[in-house]
């Protein structure tokens, strides 16, 4: 992972106020590193490493942590860690100086702010497939950067600047998917070059990812249309993945499921209780949970298995569930349900990336076909159980929670324990823009 280790040194490590230029002037300047080909792929490899490394900063943990733990997906086993387990409580023990809070925001920004560098100054890429993969790549962070944001915050500012406007999380959800589309028009248009492929770091597949993004955050800005062609347009048999090694560590596994010291799965049916709890002979359970861990073993499996295993940027099965979602908001309840019987009645097995010891998928659910009422709102609840199954673990339960109207934060049985999450202190201290935060 020399790649990452270089722009460590690149990429500064402060933001305060969306204001500040995010290349560290004492080891590189805007000039040196964005006019060149060489260069703005070091950012780009930058970017991932910002996203994806460094245990408890990184958005990826933190993601996990967020929403996991605001809906009690997530247990916390030691609550000296007085951060997450704030956000476990959740209600006005979530403050904006609260560090998960702070993390998501800062890290978050700092990919976005970096990316939109890269972006702007593409064109100093002179060769037009590196050209391309670059856009792609920046693309792909910019939008994950905005996707993370979006999902905590009811708004954000998508620019650098003074004082920068903030936008509501519907537009900056559209503004990440205008330039993934532009990206995938350029990929199209243009293969990416052998010299890119050759100085990225290695795992992410950029057009089914493209797609892939596309339709995640198509699907959370209520364009269901766009989701369900995008989604359509991903290849289920590629994967695309965030590769770790002993260097740059899978951030999960480093903090929390490797060891019993943060945080683990609720329970054996992922703190689902009722109608909601997963059905009988589910094959995801156990891929995702151990059902009788030891004293030393935490009971949470997955994609957190090891310093070095892979993390899926999306699942297949994600794709799936995201037609079946977008037909059934629709209401077009026939296409919704076989979508949905992708899901259910797949027998594939985990699959690798390289090594059994690293599957990058869960299992088929090896479940029959739905047969519950052709309603929508029925229809829609089975599609919300079989995300939280199929998706555990991933950050995206409070927006699922959100999206499909569960219980809220401080109504009865709720299910979340926030609705959204305060802007951080050293945002609101420094930029004049930033707006109430929310009561709850």
């Amino acid at each position: 992972m020399k790649k990452i280790l270089l722009l460590l040194a690149v990429l500064s490590t402060t933001m305060s106020g969306c204001d500040k230029e995010y290349l560290n002037p004492s080891t590189a300047s805007d000039v040196q590193v964005l006019t060149n080909a060489d260069g703005l792929i070091a950012v780009c490899n930058g970017l991932q490493s910002r996203f994806t490394t460094g245990g408890a900063l990184s958005p990826l943990y933190n993601t996990v942590a967020a929403g996991g733990l605001t809906t009690r997906e997530l247990l916390i086993i030691n609550q000296g860690n007085i951060e997450e387990f704030n956000v476990s409580l959740g209600a006005g023990n979530v403050t904006n100086i609260n560090g998960v809070v702070r993390n998501l925001w800062t890290q978050c920004q700092l990919v976005r702010a970096n990316a939109d560098l890269v972006l702007a100054n593409a064109n100093n890429a002179a060769d037009p497939g590196t050209r391309s993969g670059i856009v792609a790549y920046a693309s792909i962070f910019r939008a994950l950067a905005i996707g993370t944001l979006a999902q905590y915050f009811e708004q954000l500012p998508i620019t650098t600047e003074a004082n920068a406007p903030f936008v509501s999380r519907t537009v900056a959800l559209q503004s990440a998917v205008t330039q993934l589309e532009a990206a995938a028009t350029q990929l199209a248009q243009t293969p990416v070059s052998a010299d890119f492929t050759n100085k990225i770091i290695g795992g992410i597949n950029l057009p089914n990812t493209v797609q892939a993004l596309i339709a995640r955050y198509s699907l959370f800005a209520g364009d269901y249309d766009k989701a369900i062609a995008a989604a359509g347009r991903v290849d289920l048999t590629s994967r695309s993945v965030f590769n770790f090694d002993e260097l740059a560590r899978n951030p999960l596994f480093e903090v929390a499921f490797g060891n019993r010291n943060v945080f683990e799965p609720f329970d054996v049916n992922l703190g689902l209780t009722g109608a909601l709890a997963p059905e009988a002979g589910d094959r995801r359970i156990p891929f995702y949970t151990r059902a009788n861990p030891t004293a030393t073993q935490n009971r949470g499996t997955g994609f957190y298995t090891a310093s070095a295993a892979p993390i899926p940027v999306y699942v297949p099965g994600e794709m799936l569930l995201i037609r079946a979602e977008a037909y059934a908001r629709k209401n077009d309840l026939a296409n919704a349900v076989t979508e949905l019987n992708r899901v259910r009645t797949s027998t594939a097995a985990a699959t690798t990336a390289g090594s059994a010891a690293f599957p990058t998928a869960p299992p088929g659910a090896n479940l029959g076909p739905y047969a519950g009422p052709i309603t929508q709102e029925a229809i829609l609840f089975d599609i919300y159980r079989n995300r939280q199954v199929e998706l555990a673990f991933q950050g995206f339960r409070l927006e699922d929670n959100r999206r499909f109207g569960r219980p809220g934060a401080g109504t009865p049985g709720a299910e979340r324990n926030r609705n959204f999450f305060p802007y951080p202190r050293s945002e609101r201290e420094n930029n004049t823009a930033t707006p109430p935060d929310p009561v709850i």
